[in-house]
């Protein structure tokens, strides 16, 4: 099978050989797998930063749609010819390839309604925002009437489908920060009530929206940076919860207020092999659903075209800039 390699420990994208196209052998499903023909893929922060750190040569990609091919012996849930998406397992080989296997219980039937560039977008984001909302700071579905979600770097990739779900299955009050117009505006259309830019001071623009403190932040990009506003801006015995990797990260400052902190990885279940894991599938059949009946919408903000080396390149190099709006889909080998 065609497959796109990272090289050991490449952390410039310019270079030309820190994603090389290979030939790899079709991989078997094990006794819980799908094996699974990807049509499109979609890239995010993580692609990134394990190539930036990877000791050896190794597949990236972390969210697929595609269509199944075989499957493992213990397989239940899905049968050749299925079309699914799904974000699979850092512990695993990526899906930059022609084939992939993956772990049923992980996967969710793809959204009949969207191709699959625009399916592709969606799981591992999905997947996140979903774990952050519902399962890390504990909103229950139709609950926050009366709170304020501050969401820290909305138009990215899990940003635009926090808000969405923040604003279609909560009643919390959802202000997203984007620091350009497109992404303002972006943000606007994905249903925050209000927008306001993380590149100024925080306080004063939440002060002059009439709201004084907030109960909940999740923040995606750049913690370190906004740490203190952050604090600042939260209510006593607020919530703050985050997914990327600051350098450090005291959690001291919390203490005055009783301020609750909370870490979201997607991986965990899959990584740990925890027996809850089939929640992930149960959340994308949701999702999925959701999708289909209109309630949520892709993410997609590029299409760079077919699944090769240069494309690749080309949406880590957007990535690793800080200026993506949604989510980067390729599409066909």
């Amino acid at each position: 099978m065609k497959a796109i390699l990272t090289q050991p420990q490449s952390p410039l994208i310019s270079a030309p050989d820190a994603l090389i196209e290979t030939t790899l052998p079709d991989p078997t499903p094990g006794e819980h797998d799908l094996l699974v023909e990807v049509k499109a893929i979609s890239v995010n922060p993580v692609d990134t930063k394990i190539r930036a750190s990877a000791k050896e040569a190794r597949v990236l990609g972390w969210d697929v749609s595609g269509v199944v091919r075989a499957v493992g012996p213990a397989v239940t849930l899905f049968a050749p010819g299925d079309e699914v998406f799904y974000a699979g397992s850092i512990t695993r080989p990526g899906a930059n390839s022609e084939l992939h296997v993956v772990d049923e219980r992980i996967v969710g039937r793809k959204p009949s309604s969207l191709g699959h560039a625009d399916a592709a977008a969606i799981p591992l984001t999905a997947i996140t925002a979903w774990e952050l909302l519902f399962d890390r700071v504990a909103v229950a579905e139709g609950g926050g009437q009366g709170q304020h979600l501050l969401i820290i770097g909305a138009a990215g990739g899990v940003g635009s489908m926090l808000t969405q779900l923040a604003r279609k299955l909560t009643q919390l009050t959802v202000i997203g920060t984007a620091s350009r117009p497109e992404t303002a505006h972006w943000v606007g259309e994905l249903g925050a009530h209000h927008v306001i830019d993380h590149s100024q001071p925080l306080k004063p623009q939440l002060e002059k929206l009439g709201i004084p403190e907030v109960g909940i932040v999740i923040s995606l990009t750049h913690t370190d940076q906004h740490y203190a506003q952050i604090i600042d801006v939260l209510a006593p015995q607020g919530q703050l919860a985050l997914i990327d990797d600051p350098a450090s990260l005291d959690a001291m400052p919390l203490k005055r207020k009783s301020i609750s902190l909370h870490w979201e990885l997607m991986f965990t279940r899959s990584m740990f092999q925890t027996p809850d894991m089939i929640r992930q599938h149960e959340l994308l059949q949701r999702v999925s659903q959701l999708l289909d009946q209109g309630v949520l919408r892709t993410t997609t903000g590029e299409h760079y075209g077919r699944i090769d080396a240069a494309n690749l390149r080309r949406a880590h190099g957007l990535l690793e800039s800080g200026k993506a709006k949604g989510k980067i889909v390729l599409e066909g080998f």
